[in-house]
């Protein structure tokens, strides 16, 4: 039985409406005890790796993942060993190659690395990444005839394919072998594929269902070294210079920042800082990014703008982008797609406004569904994920959000939270006749509706998860990892945490109370409504503080509202900001509490 965990701070119910506690429960505790007294790491480092799940044993490890360490046989992947065959023979045969991705940045990446393993043989790769709109999520008929017209003998899809049966049959009937190399969870048939790695397949065993498309992809592309050495070829890629775009990839799908994921991300940001990827520099340059790239740089600079061109504008820019040796075309292509991100940002806004004010309306004065599924024909398909994320975190609860066509038909994308499996339920939904098609992974979905399937699919998704999202919600307490002072809140106290990094998914950042603190000068500041203020102690020390998107929520009121010498509870994360050389340390507020415990 879990030993109980005292509300931190006495904070029972905060602006948001959530209890603190703190990370480490009693057991945690005496975990992180251990490590500190068998280590050389601090009593905060210490407790940090503890409260992410970490062993006394596992703690040096856990410090500095390296590929060498955590990489297991690829061969333990199902189906590898024939996947990486065909692959190798291509490369021998010198055949014509065709890609098939998707439109995020896991596929941007897939492709990419896909792209450049090939051409280092000679081989130049058609590449095709479908219009979100117009032909939606995975292979499609007319794309492979087109790819079959344009010489293809090969077709490899890449985060995509597991369960495109009828496109992949078509593609057989057209005298092409396939590969499919995915992670997206899967039906129990699987397409009729020569070949197909998913660590999420029924019968795979592996233990890496927890990889991105781009980390599996990385896998297959060491298979095939491995077997193509084996037969003697030499001069083959180093693959570790390739390795960036695999980090890109884990932390902007969200996928679990834990084991080899921990590694590819690590080794992946000290080979990104090289500048060797020239997209990759060139989206760094577009966004003004300052100070060495980051975990928090990839996901949300870096990342959006690549989505950016599959959500509004070109699909294949990011791809290109990432493959692409010229500098000049480099910086032409991240400058088309940072406008294109400013412009879904425009479109993002108003849709985020639209779609939060019929959520207000649906929950009203109660509780409200357990899963929101909105739908409108307002709102551009491209942008769906991203109203759905933005709910997903005012609402605490998994949320849809349906574009609708002017024929009544719906395309959508849904978030989850920790605990409350989307992917499984739509997939369940398409099996039922509830859904055209769709699927996805634990914490993100997509999904198509005829007319007429939306009210079914809505009432299957709140009787399949209500459950699960009442347990989830009743775990949404904030974990506390320390409390702490603005004055020692400094540069070498962040870099010294940043130790436990990186950290997203499975391995969140460090969140850290400040208590009877004030939030002075607040103000709201740029498109997204978020407040900036001064965070600052009675002894006068200040950090600069941000709560991103809180103007219209009940924390940005609370900070609004409070006056600048109304002491206050206040936890975040902590992070440098590098400018002009110097490094200043920057607060991002998550939830506020008066003294009290509200």
């Amino acid at each position: 039985m879990d030993e109980p965990r005292p509300n931190f701070l006495d904070v029972s119910k905060s602006a948001l409406g959530r209890a603190w506690v703190d990370r480490l429960d009693p057991a945690a505790a005496r975990t992180a005890a251990a490590i500190g007294q068998r280590t050389d790491l601090s009593e905060i480092l210490a407790r940090i790796v503890a409260g992410r799940g970490v062993g006394v044993d596992a703690a040096q490890t856990y410090l500095q993942p390296t590929i060498r360490e955590l990489m297991p046989d690829p061969s333990t992947l199902a189906g590898m060993d024939a996947l990486a065959e065909r692959l190798a023979r291509a490369i021998t045969d010198n055949e014509p190659v065709a890609l098939f991705g998707d439109y995020d940045v896991d596929g941007a990446c897939s492709c990419a690395l896909m792209a450049r393993y090939l051409r280092h043989f000679g081989l130049d790769p058609q590449v095709h990444i479908p219009d979100r709109i117009f032909e939606g999520y995975g292979p499609n008929t007319t794309a492979i005839d087109k790819l079959v017209d344009g010489g293809a003998r090969l077709l490899i899809t890449l985060d995509c394919g597991t369960t495109s049966d009828g496109p992949i049959a078509h593609a057989r009937q057209r005298g092409l072998d396939v590969l499919v190399i995915d992670h997206h969870l899967s039906d129990a048939e699987l397409p009729p594929a020569n070949a197909l790695v998913n660590p999420n397949r029924p019968d795979d065993i592996s233990g890496l269902g927890y990889l991105c498309a781009a980390g599996v992809t990385f896998m297959v592309l060491v298979a095939t070294n491995r077997l193509l050495k084996q037969r003697g070829d030499t001069g083959l890629p180093n693959l570790m210079t390739m390795i960036d775009l695999v980090a890109l990839a884990t932390v902007c799908d969200v996928v679990p920042l834990k084991g080899l994921n921990r590694a590819f991300v690590a080794r992946g940001l000290e080979v990104a800082r090289t500048g060797s990827n020239r997209g990759i520099g060139a989206l760094a340059l577009a966004a003004r990014l300052s100070g060495p790239l980051n975990a928090y740089h990839l996901g949300y600079l870096i990342g959006p703008r690549i989505n950016a061109g599959g959500r509004i504008g070109d699909a294949a820019l990011g791809t290109r982008l990432l493959s692409l040796d010229d500098e000049q075309q480099a910086l032409m292509i991240a400058a088309q797609l940072n406008e294109l991100n400013s412009e879904r940002q425009r479109i993002e806004v108003e849709a985020v406004e639209e779609a939060a004010r019929a959520a207000e309306a649906e929950i009203g004065g109660g509780g409200g569904p357990p899963v929101l599924v909105l739908a409108s024909a307002n709102w551009h398909p491209g942008v769906v994920g991203l109203i759905a994320a933005r709910l997903r975190e005012r609402f605490e609860r998994p949320t849809f959000a349906i574009a609708l066509a002017p024929d009544g038909t719906g395309t959508g994308s849904g978030r989850s939270m920790p605990g409350v499996d989307l992917g499984r339920a739509v997939i369940e939904a398409v099996e039922l006749g509830l859904a055209v098609k769709g699927g996805g992974h634990a914490m993100a979905a997509g999904v198509t509706l005829k007319s007429g399937q939306l009210g079914a699919f809505r009432a299957h998704i709140t009787d399949r998860l209500g459950r699960s999202v009442s347990e989830a919600r009743a775990l949404t307490a904030l974990e506390i990892d320390a409390a702490m002072t603005a004055r020692g809140a400094n540069p070498q106290f962040v870099h010294e945490i940043e130790r436990a990094g990186p950290f997203g998914a499975g391995s969140p950042q460090p969140v850290f109370a400040f208590p009877a603190h004030k939030a002075r000068f607040a103000e709201i500041v740029g498109t997204g409504g978020h407040v900036k203020f001064t965070l600052t102690a009675d002894d006068g020390a200040r950090l600069k503080a941000i709560a991103f998107r809180a103007a219209t929520t009940a924390l940005g009121e609370a900070l609004l509202s409070a006056g600048n010498d109304t002491p206050l509870h206040l936890a975040g994360t902590l992070s440098i900001d590098h400018w002009q050389g110097r490094e200043e340390v920057q607060f991002r507020l998550l939830d506020a509490a008066r003294p009290g415990g509200r």
